[in-house]
């Protein structure tokens, strides 16, 4: 059972895991610093708690602490004031709980490979809420796990776990900086590599016999989409046909209009 803690001082020191996450150079949830996850309001931080990120402790206030199950943890949970958790955090927070955790182990991308019908490999998606929304996408479409190419940004960024609602937390995902060799190793363990275009050229997705096969969806970063030597490397180029005047979709959507088409 979590230990219940109340805290009244913002400068408690074990309150550390959880401040200045709103201040760039200190924030704990940065790669380049302490690489903490952080989970916020009772349904993701849920999610962390049946994650294998293995939880450091919980700050909240009483309500939000007493709606969890923590009868199978044993790290502190902090309850404060409203007032107090904004004075640590750094801004109100309206879910009023957050999660602290250590990062699992990194997965590597021939394990996640075999184990997997159908992924998501990704090139330089760099912005966090784009990057959540694949991930929230990929689990409810039947994605088996993301690859995370050159350019994406941090997956467990605060606001990438929080877009996701934790499914980036549910979901397996590699990264990778062979490339575009990782889409060799992807089509040499039986997968079809299909990224998408937006190119006229390209046949529709639903009529490119994808379904039923181990696919790897090929998406590109938000503006450019992806590059003319990833498109080389797949094994066929698709889109996703639109309404005249409309050229593009955003990466999330995209994605999951592809993920829906091959299930």
């Amino acid at each position: 059972m979590a230990k219940v803690i109340e805290i009244n001082d913002p400068a408690d020191p074990r309150l550390d895991d959880f401040r200045d996450l709103s201040t760039a150079d200190r924030r704990p949830d940065r790669p380049g610093g302490r690489g903490l996850v952080i989970a916020e309001g009772v349904v993701v931080v849920e999610r962390l708690l049946a994650s294998p990120y293995p939880v450091r402790g919980l700050l909240g206030v009483r309500r939000r602490i007493e709606a969890l199950d923590l009868s199978d943890l044993d790290v502190p949970a902090y309850v404060t004031s409203a007032e107090v958790m904004a004075s640590v955090v750094g801004f109100h927070l309206n879910r009023g709980v957050l999660a602290a955790a250590d990062r699992a182990p990194a997965q590597e991308l021939e394990d996640l490979a075999d184990r997997s019908q159908r992924l998501a490999v990704l090139e330089g998606v760099g912005d966090h809420e784009n990057l959540g929304s694949i991930f929230r996408n990929a689990a409810a479409l039947g994605v088996d796990g993301v690859v995370l190419g050159p350019g994406c940004s941090d997956p467990l960024y605060r606001r990438s776990v929080r877009v996701s609602m934790g499914h980036v937390l549910r979901v397996p995902f590699a990264t990778t900086d062979q490339w575009p060799a990782a889409l060799n190793l992807l089509r040499h363990k039986g997968f079809t590599v299909a990224a998408l275009t937006p190119r006229a050229s390209a046949p529709h997705l639903a009529d490119a016999g994808l379904r039923g096969r181990r696919v790897a969806v090929l998406l590109g970063s938000e503006g450019p989409g992806l590059t003319e030597e990833a498109i080389a490397a797949a094994d066929v180029a698709v889109r996703i046909p639109m309404s005249s005047g409309v050229d593009s979709l955003n990466v999330a959507t995209a994605g999951a209009v592809a993920f829906y088409a091959l299930l």
